[in-house]
C-alpha cells in the first residue's frame, strides 16, 4: 500500500515553477488591490487547511495505533507507553519549532517572490533536524531508565516503559527529518503532499504493529519498532519530494553552516514556548501518576485522543503560518489583519464541530482501547471536560499559528512562561483539594482553566495590537 500512496508524489504541488509563480502573482495581486474579501480569503484558508486537517488528523494515528493494540495487551502496558510517550512527545516536541519555523520563513520567501531562496533555507533546517536528532536518540538512549524513574511508577510499567522508550528513541532522527520536510511543504503552500505521506506512513505502521506484536509476538516492542520503520519510510518519502523540487530550482543540498545556525538561533524562542507547554503535560501526567494505574492509563488515552482533536483544530494553525507569513513576506499588512479575524472564525467553528463530537462520543471510547472497567469508567467525565474547553482550544490554536507565522517567537516563549506559572499552582491544588475519587477529572478542570484559559489570554491580547505585523523577506524582532 505505502509504494503505491509515494507513487502518486512523483510531480507534486511544489515542484511546478508555474503553480508557484502564479502563487507569487496572486500575492503581489491581492497586497496591490487590497483584496481583502471573506470568500477569498476562506478559499485560501481551506485550500491549506483541508489536507493539512487531513494529514494532521492522521500524525497522532501512530499513537493512537499503539495505544489501541498496546491496551488489549493489559493495563501496565498501557501504563508504560503512557509514560515513555509523554517523554519521547516531549523530546521531539521540543523540535516542532522544525516544522513551525520552517513554514514561517520559507512562506516569508514565496512572499517575497523567491522560491530558490526558499528551498534554501528550508534544506537548512533538513540538516539542523538530523544534527539534533542525533544528539536527542544518544542522550535519550542513555537516560531511558532516569527518565523513567521520574514519574515513579511500579517496577512493571516501568519495564514497559523502558522497553518501548529505548526502540523508540531509534526513530528520533527521521521523526524530525519529517517535521523540518513538512515545514518547508507547508511554507510553500503545499499541503497535499504531507497528507499523502501522512496516510501512507500510517497504513504502514498499524500492518507492521500487529504483525510484530501479535504476529511475531514482541509484546510492546513491537509497537515501537514498526512505528520507526513507517517514520523512516516517510521520512525518505518527503525528502525525496524536497530534493527533486530543489534540483529543479537550482537551490544546494549541502549544508550551509551560517544557515543552519540561523535556523537553530530562530528555533530558541520556540523551543522555550515548547517546553514550557511540554511542562505542563508532564505535570499532567506525573499528578495522574501520583493517583495510581488507572488514572495515569486513562490519562494517557484522554492526553491521546486531546492530542488527536489539538491536530485537528491545529490545521486552521497551519494555513495561519503559511498565509501570515506570506502575506507579511509580501507586505499586505491589511491583508494579515483580515485573514487573521477570518482564521479565528473558522477556529471558533472547528472548535464546537470537534467537542460536540467528543461530548457525545466520550461515553463509548473507552471500549476501544482497553478492557479495563476502571480505565473506561474514569475516561468518559474526563472527556467531557476536555469537550468544554475545545472551542477556546480552537482559538488557542489559531493566533499560535499566526505569531508563529510572523516570527513573534520571543513573545510566545515570555507567554508560555506566564501560562505554566498560571497553570501549575491550578493542577496542585485539584489533586491537593480535590475529591479523591475523581481527581483526575479535577486535574482536567485546572488543564482548561489554568492552560487553555490563560493561553487564550496572552494570546489574545498581542494579537490586538501591530507590533507582531513586521514585513518584509526575513522577520524582525518585535518587542
Amino acid at each position: 500500500m505505502l509504494p503505491d500512496v509515494f507513487m502518486s508524489i512523483k510531480r507534486p504541488p511544489i515542484a511546478d515553477t508555474h503553480r508557484m509563480t502564479k502563487v507569487f502573482n496572486m500575492a503581489r495581486q491581492r497586497a496591490e488591490t487590497g483584496d481583502t474579501g471573506v470568500r477569498s480569503h476562506d478559499r485560501e484558508i481551506l485550500r491549506l487547511a483541508f489536507p493539512a486537517f487531513l494529514a494532521l488528523v492522521a500524525e497522532p494515528m501512530y499513537l493512537l495505533a499503539d495505544a489501541a493494540i498496546i491496551g488489549h495487551l493489559g493495563t501496565p502496558e498501557l501504563a508504560g507507553l503512557g509514560i515513555a510517550a509523554v517523554i519521547i512527545q516531549t523530546a521531539v516536541g521540543l523540535c516542532i519549532f522544525l516544522a513551525y519555523g520552517t513554514t514561517a520563513s520559507v512562506a516569508r520567501q514565496i512572499g517575497a517572490g523567491d522560491l530558490r531562496g526558499a528551498l534554501a533555507q528550508g534544506i537548512d533546517g533538513v540538516w539542523l533536524a538530523i544534527f539534533l536528532g542525533a544528539i536527542t536518540t544518544a542522550a535519550g538512549l542513555a537516560l531511558t531508565g532516569p527518565m523513567v524513574g521520574v514519574f515513579n511508577p511500579g517496577s512493571e510499567v516501568a519495564g514497559h516503559a523502558t522497553t518501548y522508550l529505548r526502540w523508540a528513541f531509534l526513530g528520533v532522527i527521521p521523526l524530525l527529518v519529517m517535521l523540518a520536510a513538512t515545514g518547508i511543504l507547508r511554507g510553500l503552500q503545499d499541503t497535499k503532499t504531507p497528507l499523502y505521506v501522512a496516510v501512507g506512513g500510517n497504513l504502514l505502521n498499524i500492518a507492521l504493529n500487529f504483525a510484530l506484536v501479535y504476529g511475531l509476538d514482541l509484546g510492546i516492542a513491537g509497537a515501537a519498532i514498526g512505528t520507526d520503520l513507517a517514520q523512516l519510510g516517510s521520512a525518505a518519502a518527503l525528502i525525496y519530494v524536497v530534493v527533486r523540487a530543489a534540483r529543479r530550482e537550482g537551490a544546494p543540498l549541502t549544508p550551509d553552516l551560517p544557515g543552519v545556525r540561523r535556523a537553530a538561533h530562530a528555533g530558541v524562542a520556540l523551543v522555550i514556548r515548547t517546553l514550557t507547554l511540554r511542562a505542563s503535560l508532564l505535570a499532567m501526567t506525573y499528578g495522574a501518576a501520583t493517583l495510581g494505574a488507572t488514572s495515569v492509563a486513562t490519562n494517557q488515552l484522554a492526553i491521546t485522543l486531546w492530542t488527536f482533536l489539538a491536530f485537528a483544530l491545529d490545521a486552521i494553525a497551519i494555513a495561519a503560518q503559511a498565509l501570515t507569513g506570506r502575506f507579511l513576506g509580501a507586505g499586505d499588512v491589511t491583508g494579515t489583519r483580515a485573514v487573521t479575524r477570518r482564521m479565528i472564525w473558522w477556529g471558533v467553528v472547528s472548535g464546537i464541530v470537534t467537542g460536540t463530537a467528543l461530548a457525545l462520543s466520550a461515553p463509548f471510547l473507552g471500549a476501544l482501547f482497553t478492557n479495563d472497567a476502571a480505565v473506561r469508567d474514569l475516561l468518559w467525565p474526563v472527556l467531557l471536560v476536555a469537550a468544554l474547553f475545545q472551542p477556546l482550544a480552537g482559538v488557542v490554536f489559531v493566533l499560535d499559528g499566526v505569531l508563529i507565522g510572523a516570527g513573534d517567537g520571543r513573545y510566545l516563549a515570555w507567554s508560555g512562561l506566564v501560562v505554566l506559572a498560571v497553570f501549575a499552582p491550578l493542577a496542585w491544588l485539584a489533586l491537593r483539594f480535590g475529591p479523591s475519587g475523581p481527581g483526575l477529572v479535577w486535574l482536567w478542570v485546572a488543564f482548561g482553566i489554568g492552560f487553555m484559559g490563560s493561553r487564550a489570554v496572552v494570546l489574545l491580547h498581542r494579537a490586538r495590537d501591530d507590533r507582531w505585523m513586521v514585513t518584509g523577506s526575513t522577520t524582525g524582532d518585535p518587542a
